[in-house]
């Protein structure tokens, strides 16, 4: 499936600014929020938008003797994220508590896997380009709940806590030091969130914080790398910092330039790197200090008492398996063998599920390359000026591919068809009817033709002269007649037509 990719090696990065080359690590750990309608260990409902505090169960408000209850379907999510990363699914698997004061955890412990986790090593194919691509090594998947929200803008002196998210199931999903650029990390996340859109395990929305990323930064001279990967001794790539909650593809970018020109500066300057956890100032475009960076051990981490040891079958994770929808990766490919689709095409077609839906839906018996041409050029290129989703589009699947079937039977030239678009999306009906009824119908008839043609070669005889002199100069006749036929003459028969009449 992957035979037409090239895997690429990065070059060591240049850093604008350095004294000297620099290679750049990059790792990430991304939360994604598990699509469900009820949190992980309680019935409380995930609604985003709700009053505050109004999706909040006993046990996520920590209220003495309520006891964690685990949520199957969220199990069945996350072993469907791995599957879909090609990662190992671990039969056993055992949560932790994750001990840390935090003013939205009631219980001021986090629920998370650090020993067992539930999903082991995958990878993700990052595409940088039309048939280029990385590959990115997946560590683990392991399954946590989510804090809730401090709210400190509603009054000067109070804050205020939202208990809203408290519980609710998230995924991390860990990375090795694998990524080397700005662009790939953020490619990386886009990917991430593509295919579990695919998988429907995460809706992907980073406006709303349902999938986000800690950004693990440092820098090396050339070769150190290299030299970890041989070695897998970490103290190769550097001293890393972490930049976090990040929920943006061109922060996530912005804020790893910034870190890594801060990181080389203090090395070019003789000074050594702080490991610390950072955050990202959008509108001052800089990294700022939040904490010095916590050890696994400074959590005091230790086996949930309230929770026993997950077991699962291998049964289940194969009927899961079994239900698995077509990924990104697969579908792209296959719209490229089967459809003769670019590389560039699949990709933009490929690129969300719902955009792959649609098409698919309009290509449904249909020659793909126009149905591709139609769903790109016309109807995204429209969408994406009124600031439409498919999903919105006024112009449905159906409707679209009528238009295509009217154009495969010569009912209408491509001018008419873009006439018609504008019909649809601006008043909605049935494409064949709106034809039938307006009178846009192509004129086939070859008398018809061929006297409109008549008439505007006797009315430009000195226009004849020079077409003939030059015959690259016909196209203006041919213009002439769809003009005068209101654009509804067949233009491969009228071109047929003035060719042979000014080789006369």
């Amino acid at each position: 499936m992957l035979d037409h990719l090239t895997f690429t090696s990065p070059e060591p990065k240049t850093i604008a600014g350095a004294k000297g080359d620099w290679e750049l690590v990059i790792g990430l750990e991304v939360h994604a929020q598990v699509a469900s309608k009820a949190k992980l260990f309680s019935g409380a409902s995930t609604e985003f938008g709700a009053e505050p505090n109004s999706n909040v169960a006993f046990v996520d408000a920590a209220m003495p003797g309520m006891l964690p209850v685990i949520n199957e379907f969220c199990v069945a999510q996350a072993v469907r994220t791995g599957l879909g990363l090609k990662a190992a699914i671990n039969l056993r698997s055992a949560f932790d508590r994750k001990n840390y004061f935090y003013p939205d955890l009631p219980q001021g412990y986090q629920i998370s896997q650090l020993y067992h986790p539930i999903v082991g090593e995958g990878e993700v194919i990052v595409d940088m380009a039309p048939g280029v691509a990385r590959r990115v090594r997946i560590e683990r998947i392991h399954m946590e709940q989510d804090a809730g929200k401090s709210i400190h803008d509603m009054d000067p002196n109070m804050s205020f806590v939202d208990l809203n998210r408290t519980g609710v199931a998230l995924m991390e999903i860990v990375s090795r030091p694998d990524i080397r650029g700005p662009e790939e990390a953020a490619a990386y996340v886009a990917k991430l969130r593509q295919i579990m859109r695919y998988l429907g395990t995460c809706d992907g929305n980073m406006q709303n914080g349902n999938l986000r990323a800690d950004v693990n930064v440092s820098v090396c001279p050339p070769g150190a790398y290299e030299k970890y990967q041989q070695t897998q001794d970490f103290s190769h790539l550097g001293t890393r910092c972490e930049i976090k909650n990040m929920n943006s593809m061109r922060f996530i970018q912005a804020a790893i330039e910034y870190e890594a020109r801060r990181q080389i500066a203090i090395l070019e300057d003789g000074g050594s790197i702080v490991q610390e956890t950072r955050l990202y100032d959008p509108d001052k475009g800089e990294t700022r200090s939040m904490r010095s960076k916590e050890e696994a051990h400074d959590y005091r981490y230790f086996p949930d008492p309230d929770l026993l040891p997950l077991e699962i079958e291998q049964a289940w994770v194969d009927a899961i398996e079994a239900d698995m929808p077509e990924l990104p990766d697969e579908k792209k490919a296959r719209f490229v063998k089967d459809m003769g689709l670019s590389e560039y095409d699949a990709g933009v077609l490929t690129a969300d599920v719902e955009n792959a839906n649609y098409f698919e839906a309009v290509a449904q018996g249909r020659d793909g390359k126009m149905a591709a041409n139609w769903v790109i050029n016309e109807l995204f290129g429209r969408l994406n000026k009124e600031g439409l989703g498919v999903e919105t589009s006024p112009i449905s699947a159906a409707q679209l591919g009528g238009v295509i079937d009217l154009i495969a039977k010569g009912d209408i030239s491509g001018k008419i068809a873009k006439d018609l678009f504008e019909i649809l999306w601006t008043e909605g009906g049935d494409p064949a009817e709106i034809v039938e009824v307006r009178g846009m119908k192509q004129v086939t008839d070859m008398g018809a033709i061929e006297a409109a043609v008549d008439e505007i070669i006797a009315a430009n005889p000195a226009q004849v002269e020079k077409a003939k002199a030059n015959p690259k100069l016909a196209g203006w006749f041919v213009g002439q007649v769809l003009k005068a036929t209101g654009g509804k003459a067949n233009p491969a028969a009228v071109n047929k037509l003035v060719a042979e009449k000014l080789s006369r």
